[in-house]
C-alpha cells in the first residue's frame, strides 16, 4: 500500500511539473497597466493626457498639451508574446544576447554603455537609445533610418555586429520550437505557422507597451503643484525658457519633438566623424544630425549622445552652454541647428536644470522580465543573470554583516 501511494504521489508530481510547464507559456489575455481591453479585443492606451487637445489655456506654459498619435491595435497576446521574444537570448544567430541585452528595463531601456555590444564582443557604432514612448515616434534609430519599430527590429536582429541572425535562421529557430509554435497559435490564431511579419508585429506590440508618463513632472503639469520642489519648478523654468530653449526640440509632455537636429555633438577621442541622418536622407544639410532624443527616465539611461559622449547630465547641459558650433571639427561645415547659441547659464542655472530633469522618472509601468523564456536560455543574456546573482550575493552578505554587527 506503501509502495502504490508513492507511486500516485510520484506520477501526481510529474502531472504536475507537465502542466506547470505547459501553463508556463500561457499567453495573458489581459491588457498592461495603463490599457484597457476594447470590445474588439485590443488594447487601448488610457492617460490623462488624452483629455488635452491644445495649448491654450491649459495650464502653466501648456503643459497640460495633448499626446502625439501613437501606436496601437494589438491583442494582449501580441504583446505578452512579444515580451518573451524580447527577453529570449534565441532571436540572436548563437543565443547569446537578446533584445533586452542593450535595452534594459533597469538602466532606462538603455544598456549603461557608450556603444553597445553584439554577438562579436565589439562596441557597434551607436549607443542604445531608449525604448520608453516609442508608440508615439515615428522615426527610429540615431539616424532615423526606419519609420516603423517592424522595421527597427529587422535592424539589429540581422546586423552582424549586433544580433547576427539571418531570417532564415530565425524562422527555422522559432518553427522548430515547440512552445513558441502554440505561443505564436494563440496570438495569431488565424495564422497556419509562424512568419517573420509575424515576429515583427510581437515585438512592435511589446515595444508600444513601454510607457511613461506618470513622473512627478506629470503629476505637476496635471495640477499638483507640490509634486515638485521650487528648485525643481526653477529647473522647469529655465528649462523652458527663451535664454535656455531646451523645450525647443525636448517638447513635453514626450521631451522630444522626434525631429532631427544638427547640434555639432563632438566624438569620443579617436573616433571618426559620425555623418548622422546624411546617409539616411542624402541631403547634406542633415550631416552630423540625429534625432532629438526623449529625456523621459534620462537620469536612468547614462551615458548620454548618439555616441555615449558624455558620462554625466551636467556635461551634457555644459556642452550646450558652451556656444554653437564649440565642438565641431575644423575639417566640417554643418548647419547648427538654428536655436543652438550661447545661453551664457550660470553654474547655478545648469544645476537646476539637472535637479528637474530628475522628476522625469517613471517606471511604474516597467514590464516583468519572464523567469524563463521558451528557448530554455537564460532570460536577456548569462551576463546580464550572472550580474543579477552577484548583486544578491552581495547585498546578502551585507545583511549578514549587518546582523552580525547588531548582535
Amino acid at each position: 500500500m506503501k509502495v502504490l501511494s508513492f507511486l500516485l504521489l510520484f506520477f501526481a508530481g510529474v502531472s504536475l511539473t507537465a502542466e506547470t510547464k505547459s501553463e508556463s507559456f500561457v499567453l495573458k489575455d489581459n491588457c498592461p497597466p495603463s490599457f484597457e481591453l476594447t470590445k474588439q479585443g485590443i488594447c487601448r492606451l488610457v492617460t490623462q493626457y488624452q483629455f488635452y487637445t491644445s495649448v491654450q489655456g491649459r495650464g502653466l506654459g501648456g503643459t497640460r498639451t495633448a499626446l502625439p498619435p501613437h501606436r496601437d491595435g494589438f491583442t494582449p497576446e501580441q504583446i505578452d508574446l512579444g515580451r518573451y521574444l524580447f527577453f529570449d537570448p534565441v532571436l540572436s544567430k548563437d543565443g547569446t544576447i537578446s533584445c533586452a541585452s542593450c535595452h534594459q528595463p533597469d538602466k532606462g531601456f538603455s544598456d549603461a554603455r557608450d556603444r553597445s555590444i553584439g554577438i562579436t564582443g565589439k562596441k557597434v557604432a551607436r549607443s542604445a537609445p531608449t525604448l520608453w514612448n516609442v508608440a508615439f515616434l515615428d522615426k527610429f534609430f540615431w539616424d532615423a533610418r526606419a519609420a516603423t519599430l517592424e522595421q527597427q527590429a529587422q535592424g539589429p536582429l540581422f546586423d552582424a555586429m549586433e544580433m547576427g541572425n539571418t531570417p532564415e535562421q530565425l524562422l527555422a529557430t522559432l518553427r522548430n520550437n515547440p512552445d513558441y509554435q502554440v505561443m505564436f497559435a494563440q496570438a495569431y490564431p488565424k495564422a497556419s505557422d509562424i512568419e517573420l511579419g509575424m515576429v515583427y508585429r510581437a515585438l512592435a506590440a511589446f515595444q508600444t507597451s513601454l510607457i511613461s508618463l506618470n513622473s512627478r513632472y506629470d503629476r505637476y503639469a496635471h495640477g499638483y503643484h507640490q509634486a515638485l520642489s521650487q528648485r525643481e519648478i526653477a529647473g522647469l523654468n529655465v528649462f523652458r525658457s527663451f535664454v535656455a530653449r531646451c523645450a525647443e526640440c525636448h517638447q513635453p509632455p514626450l521631451f522630444t519633438n522626434n525631429q532631427i537636429a544638427v547640434i555639432g555633438t563632438p566624438e569620443p577621442e579617436g573616433r571618426p566623424f559620425d555623418m548622422g541622418a546624411e546617409n539616411t536622407y542624402h541631403v547634406s544639410q542633415l550631416k552630423g544630425g540625429f534625432k532629438v532624443p526623449t529625456l523621459r527616465n534620462i537620469v536612468k539611461s547614462a551615458p548620454y549622445m548618439h555616441s555615449g559622449r558624455y558620462n554625466k547630465l551636467i556635461d551634457t547641459v555644459k556642452f550646450y552652454n558652451d556656444g554653437r558650433g564649440n565642438a565641431v571639427p575644423e575639417d566640417q561645415e554643418l548647419l547648427l541647428h538654428w536655436h543652438i547659441a550661447e545661453p551664457n547659464l550660470t553654474d547655478e542655472e545648469m544645476q537646476l536644470i539637472v535637479e528637474f530633469l530628475a522628476t522625469l522618472t517613471d517606471e511604474s509601468l516597467t514590464p516583468q522580465i519572464p523567469k524563463h523564456v521558451p528557448s530554455g536560455l537564460a532570460p536577456i543574456d548569462q551576463a546580464y543573470q550572472q550580474s543579477i546573482n552577484n548583486k544578491q550575493i552581495t547585498t546578502n552578505d551585507n545583511n549578514k554583516a549587518t546582523e552580525q554587527h547588531g548582535d
